[in-house]
């Protein structure tokens, strides 16, 4: 028996219960039963019944199995001689529809990569559309070497027979039911599933259960958390500063503290609070779209805007937030903000100038992080701001980086405490400087549980952060040794042509993995291979709208870039490089297109925020990616062979293979 499903069984036992015992064990499952699943589970009890006959001795079965991910339960999983079965019934249709294939695909996949003893088994997805007869789709040899099959669509009358060709197609051990069942399920979501799931209640270790990761979260987590209680139980007003490498689940943590404390009537409450306005907007509508989703399978109707407005308070845009406090000179209703991405946060200059100019305030002096500390300094007794910090990854002109927030606590706040994690003296973040400031004042107490070193993002390789960082800062030796060691797992692919890498990515994506283009915003030179950044895209619809949407992600036609994917992923990505940031033997050359030509960029800031551009792009697959550098063409001025080939031979000569 697993916890894992709502009942399992030996096949053999299955048959020797009555239909009605076994519906009474689903239905202490949890869920309300109601008509429709009660006819669901019958239909498929006595479907079962008729084609298992043959495998009585030969395996078990399971209902409803939980995959912890994205929060869904597999309808049933057959353990049958050698091969995972997973099964998705349709009851009361004829069609194989788009969507059904990918979700029964999903599931397979998502036991593949994140249940422990399913890594090295075959796994065979099957749909059942109820109504449909003598249908039996052929089996397929799929170009994917890690034993998930394809998918096979069968009417109930064949199932029998998809399940002993599926036998006969594939070669292995006899699998045993109690080790498979002892498996540890190890999920890394995408921050959409995992925003999705804390909303709905689940713990943000729920999500993420492989070693480092999950002890490295939980460990955050708690300490987070323990920050939160000693302000309020000392009345003190503490500013805490997260750092991790890219796709480490600083986000994650910052979405889950802000989950826990929502209710506006708690001593505790929390707001998560994002200056990424893409982000903000994906997080939010895929939010909604799920709450309604999910109160129409309860059998409940919700209007969009109806399930939006609490999810608007949860997460927020710091502009708004600010903007607020500008308007309501009294604390806020928070207690503990949460500023993900704080290093974007504006510099002095700039926020003066946009008060000035934007909100009719020629007066105002402070720095975005300034004020933003005293919107929460309002408070008379506690208050903790939590900064999640990704270091490199200042992308904006304006962007004041990290040191802003320290300096302003030491400028402006002398009663704050600072609890820090140790790596934010570390080069990338720009702020050992600025701490040294605060060295002797006793206001800083250093704690390594804040800070995640783990990237949960590339979950089939955790080094890919490391790999770019050594790849751009040109130690190519280190970049080599990193890539040697994670490229059969986690591959990154080099080509010179964009319906090449097109081709790779449709080729990689099963089910609804999602897949897209991403290019600097600094690009202005991609237009002969069909590449315009100037064209405005909607990131809800590329992060968010399936396959048959033209203005999503799949269609490989709109492209995203830095500012629309920072914070984000997808599972496969190509990255086009374009000649804004080329190699050259004395380092990266930083080029702007102005007018007609490129301009160097001279500026160290500026220079910077280029680099940080590929940081970010460059760390956004989870599962693997392809880098076009496109041929020059030595007949137009602004696309010459020398502003793309040294590039591309230094990729290459780093161990990238070439497709």
């Amino acid at each position: 028996m697993t916890d894992r499903a709502f009942y399992s069984d030996s096949i053999e036992d299955f048959f020797r219960r009555a239909p009605d015992e076994i519906l009474g064990i689903l239905v202490r499952g949890g869920i309300a039963l109601e008509a429709p699943q009660r006819d669901a589970w019958l239909s498929q009890i006595a479907l079962l019944r008729d084609c298992l006959g043959s495998f009585l001795k030969r395996g078990n079965i399971y209902f409803e199995y939980v995959v912890p991910r994205v929060g869904r339960r597999i309808d049933v999983v057959l353990l049958i001689d050698h091969i995972l079965f997973v099964l998705e019934f349709k009851v009361g249709t004829a069609a194989f529809s788009t969507a059904a294939i990918d979700q029964v695909w999903d599931y397979a996949l998502d036991l593949k990569n994140f249940h422990e003893t399913s890594h090295a088994i075959a796994i065979a997805p099957i749909l059942i559309a109820t109504q449909a007869r003598d249908v039996l789709t052929p089996l397929r040899a799929t170009k994917h070497a890690d034993g998930v099959l394809l998918p096979v669509c069968v009417s109930a009358d064949r199932l029998a027979l998809a399940i002993d060709e599926l036998l006969a197609h594939c070669e292995g051990e006899k699998l045993n039911a109690l080790e498979w069942e002892r498996g540890r399920y190890r999920p890394t979501p995408t921050i959409i599933e995992a925003a999705k799931a804390l909303y709905s209640k689940h713990s943000v270790l729920e999500l993420s259960q492989s070693g480092a990761d999950r002890k490295n979260l939980a460990e955050t987590s708690v300490t987070i958390a323990s920050v939160i209680r000693r302000a309020r139980e000392q009345s003190s007003k503490v500013i805490c500063f997260v750092t991790g490498v890219p796709g480490a689940g600083k986000t994650l943590v910052g979405l889950d503290i802000a989950a826990k404390e929502r209710d506006e009537n708690s001593a505790l409450h929390a707001v998560y609070l994002s200056g990424n306005g893409p982000l903000v907007a994906i997080l939010r509508e895929a939010l909604t779209r799920d709450k309604v989703q999910r109160d129409l399978e309860a059998g409940k109707k919700t209007k969009k805007g109806e399930a939006r407005r609490p999810i608007e308070t949860f997460i927020q845009n710091v502009h708004h937030f600010r903007d607020e406090c500008l308007k309501d000179t009294g604390p806020p209703r928070e207690h503990v903000a949460i500023f993900d991405e704080a290093q974007r946060a504006w510099s002095r200059e700039q926020t003066v100038s946009f008060m000035a100019r934007k909100k009719g305030r020629p007066d105002f002096n402070q720095s975005e992080p300034e004020f933003l500390i005293s919107c929460l300094d309002r408070h008379p007794d506690w208050a903790v701001v939590v900064c999640l910090v990704g270091g490199g990854q200042e992308i904006n002109t304006g962007e004041a980086g990290i040191r802003e927030w320290i300096d302003a606590i030491n400028r402006s706040f002398p009663l704050w405490r600072i609890c820090i994690s140790p790596q934010l003296e570390g080069e990338e973040y720009l702020a050992k400087d600025s701490l040294k400031t605060l060295s002797g004042t006793g206001r800083i107490a250093f704690d390594g549980g804040l800070h995640l070193s783990t990237s949960m993002r590339s979950f089939k390789a955790e080094t890919v952060s490391d790999f770019v960082k050594e790849l751009l800062d040109l130690k190519a030796d280190k970049a080599r040794r990193l890539l040697a060691d994670f490229g059969g797992r986690y591959p990154i692919l080099l080509t010179r042509n964009t319906a090449t890498a097109k081709e790779w990515l449709r080729e990689q994506a099963r089910g609804t993995e999602r897949y897209g283009i991403m290019v600097s915003s600094q690009a202005q030179r991609l237009k002969p291979h069909a590449i315009d950044v100037r064209v405005q895209i909607d990131p809800i619809h590329w992060f968010l709208n399936d396959k048959e949407d033209v203005r999503s992600s799949f269609y490989l036609e709109d492209v995203a870039t830095e500012f629309h994917v920072q914070g984000l992923e997808v599972d496969w990505g190509c990255v086009v490089w374009d000649g804004d940031f080329r190699y050259a033997s004395e380092g990266w050359s930083q080029h702007s297109f102005v007018g007609n030509s490129w301009q160097r960029i001279r500026k160290l800031e500026r220079q910077s925020y280029l680099k940080n551009a590929y940081r970010v792009l460059l760390t956004r697959a989870r599962q693997g990616m392809v880098i076009v550098v496109p041929e020059g063409d030595e007949r137009d001025a602004t696309r010459q062979t020398s502003f793309y080939d040294p590039t591309f031979e230094y990729l290459r000569s780093i161990g990238l293979s070439e497709i």
